[in-house]
């Protein structure tokens, strides 16, 4: 596994974790995982491990995010959608993974940068603009008032089994290095829930849709009006249901790769 960075067109230092196998086949796609809010790419470590001995797998650590540089502009859906088609610009051929705003950033990666790269796009328990509509939340209210106490009942919620009490409090450490007002703008993004129903829903390549049980009832929809949609449901996981269940997830992953890009 291995580190790079690179600049964006607005001068900000991104970070990328990479994971390449010893041989992968020629021309085979690059797996490549957008991480949720605050999240760091190696929230993927199990994929990139496990995976990566296959596979040529990457993580990308958003700006504000991880070990990427913490700019004080750029958190808007435009910006970020931006982040990663640069992010994608060295890989001819991907698997895009989105996981939570990640997806959503992806779904705009696309509509605004076509599917000229992509082999499949894959989106981890995401709203993604289907009913029905998610319950309305105090979190940003919670967020502005105790940042803090807000990040650690977050991290504690994805998990089914939580991860080591270090992990934990270091993951609500790396979240707090984003400006508050950034983080907030990215729950924040000013677009109409339709948005993502209409980049979905109008996606060529093909589309894996995995999600938790909150999700389930969206993916059905998706599914109805995208007939071509696959769908995963993983019952008993957390939101970051490919930490709680990897082994499942990454095979989940693996079939979806091999079925868009057949072993030559």
């Amino acid at each position: 596994m291995i580190s790079r960075r690179f600049t964006t067109s607005d001068g900000v230092t991104l970070h990328v974790i990479e994971s390449r196998p010893a041989s992968a086949a020629p021309g085979a796609p690059v797996i490549a995982l957008v991480p949720g809010w605050s999240m760091p790419a190696s929230i993927w470590r199990a994929q990139l491990d496990a995976l990566g001995r296959r596979h040529t797998v990457v993580a990308l650590d958003p700006r504000g995010q991880g070990n990427s540089e913490v700019p004080p502009g750029g958190y808007t859906l435009e910006r970020r959608a931006a982040d990663i088609a640069e992010f994608l610009a060295a890989y001819p051929r991907v698997v895009l993974v989105g996981w939570s705003l990640g997806a959503l950033e992806s779904l705009e990666y696309v509509a605004r940068n076509g599917e000229s790269r992509l082999a499949g796009l894959v989106l981890v328990d995401s709203s993604v603009g289907e009913n029905p509509r998610p319950g309305k939340s105090d979190f940003l209210d919670r967020l502005k008032r105790d940042r803090e106490a807000a990040l650690d009942a977050f991290m504690r919620a994805i998990f089914r089994t939580p991860p080591a009490e270090a992990d934990l409090r270091a993951l609500v450490a790396g979240a707090q290095r984003m400006p508050l007002d950034a983080s907030v703008s990215l729950l924040s993004y000013p677009v109409p829930r339709e948005h993502w129903r209409d980049i979905a829903r109008s996606v060529r390549a093909p589309l894996l849709y995995v999600v938790t049980p909150q999700f389930s009832a969206q993916a059905g929809n998706l599914k109805k009006n995208r007939p071509a949609t696959g769908v995963v449901v993983f019952e008993s996981a957390g939101h970051a249901l490919f930490a709680d269940e990897p082994a499942r997830f990454d095979a989940v992953l693996e079939e979806f790769v091999e079925r868009v890009w057949p072993a030559r």
